[in-house]
């Protein structure tokens, strides 16, 4: 177990987590919290504890089996394509020739192993997550693994995302919200499972397991150059990685090793779905109008379905637009022409395939070098989400989980309560 204790981004007020806590206890106002950590230097741990080998800054209470650490290393292919000197990937997925194997081939992965470790190996309800793909699978796999029950919610266009090399236990049951409807609909849908007795959310951006699970990302990166980097590329959908990348790196600050900087975030949506690059090119906190209807067809066009969260982590106290604040970052975009032609000279210059969202992070580096925005010698960390699935799907047979049950794309309370006492 690790020592920690959970604080409120807004108000300062520092509490004690229940396993799954997501605000804080008697604010109104919303906000974030965070874990506040007893070890202020980190002590990496050997590498067979997989994602664990961080745990001084992960809120667990047990170690899940199957768990892999996110994988940083310099780039030279890619590095000599963009004519930049210190270009370091961090790279989650499947690539065993470099010593990582993820088999979800996703860093959603890293979200899974540290919620279910946050949980108490005695909590008997259902975890809901709701999910636009890789989080899905990721959780499917890992609470297959370790005997964890939860209800997944995705939307019914996003279900080629459920692929697995083995049977999933049946401790995981999936629901969709029906074609035509996007993550935002699967969401509702969740929020209304946990008005249920017997079922928890899993939280998204509150669960400070979530968001200090993908922080191992900039750990490693930190860790395995020496130093916090200058500048961090990656695509976002909710944005909870970047929140979480800005958090590791305030916590490599208090550690005091790693230099003094605090890293530029530049984060890349995919067009035409931009509602954070929109907001953000407005210096607005909130949200700007999106209609539904437009929303739900941006969505459909997209490559990087991911990417596609309406309602992200952006304008709360303690969100995105308070790291972007924070560390002078930016927000850009990238069309799906731009994120298939830079996953070809990916695979081309570093030797694997790569998801479209991590193609759209890797698009808004090539255009940002172009341009000369970046200084050639600055020491930037590329945040590979996902990759190798090609490589992994070529040696295995490959199963779909199906969904249990297909709702519309607003369900009532009455009939949601009615098809799950179905299938519990």
């Amino acid at each position: 177990m690790t020592l920690y204790a959970l604080k409120s981004f807004l108000s300062g007020n520092t509490f004690d987590d229940s396993g799954c806590l997501l605000d804080a206890p008697g604010e109104t106002k919303p906000t974030l919290i965070r874990a506040i950590y007893a070890k202020k230097t980190l002590d990496v741990k050997d590498n067979s504890l997989g994602i664990y080998k961080f745990s001084d800054w992960l809120p667990i209470h047990r170690i899940l089996e199957g768990s892999s650490a996110p994988l940083t290393y310099k780039s030279e292919g890619l590095a000599d394509f963009l004519g930049l000197k210190n270009l370091y990937i961090t790279f989650s997925g499947f690539w065993p020739e470099k010593g990582i194997e993820m088999t979800t081939c996703s860093f959603k992965e890293t979200e899974a192993y540290t919620v279910g470790a946050r949980l108490s190996a005695n909590n008997d309800k259902v975890l809901v997550v709701a999910s636009a793909g890789n989080t899905a699978r990721a959780f499917a796999r890992v609470c297959s693994d370790n005997n964890i029950p939860v209800l997944i919610c995705m939307p019914e266009d996003t279900l080629n995302a459920m692929w697995f090399d083995k049977p999933i236990n049946d401790c995981v049951k999936l629901i969709v919200t029906r074609s035509g409807s996007d993550y935002f609909d699967a969401i509702h849908l969740s929020g209304l499972v946990c008005q249920l007795e017997g079922f928890i959310p899993e939280g998204g951006a509150k669960n400070v397991a979530r968001r200090d699970g993908m922080a191992t990302t900039v750990l490693s990166a930190a860790t395995f150059i020496g130093r916090i980097p200058d500048y961090y590329f990656q695509a976002i959908g909710s944005g909870t990685g970047a929140i979480a990348a800005w958090e590791a790196n305030l916590r490599l600050l208090d550690d005091g090793r790693f230099g003094n900087n605090k890293m530029k975030l530049v984060l890349s949506q995919n067009f035409p779905f931009i509602p954070m690059y929109t907001a953000w090119k407005a210096d607005s906190r909130e949200m700007l109008a999106l209609d539904d209807e437009l929303a739900r067809q941006q969505v459909i066009e997209i490559d990087a379905k991911v990417l596609s969260n309406r309602k992200p982590p952006y304008p709360i106290a303690g969100g995105l637009f308070d790291a972007l604040k924070d560390c002078d970052g930016e927000i850009v975009y990238a069309t799906n022409s731009e994120a298939r032609e830079a996953a070809a000279v990916f695979l081309k210059t570093e030797g694997i395939d790569i998801h479209p969202a991590a193609a759209v992070a890797v698009a808004s580096l090539i255009a940002q070098t172009k341009s000369k925005v970046i200084d050639p010698q600055a020491v930037i960390m590329l945040n590979i989400t996902g990759g190798g699935e090609e490589k992994f799907k070529s040696s295995r047979d490959i199963l779909y989980l199906k969904p249990r049950v297909i709702f519309d794309i607003n369900p009532d309370l009455e009939e949601v309560k009615q098809q799950l006492a179905a299938i519990f």
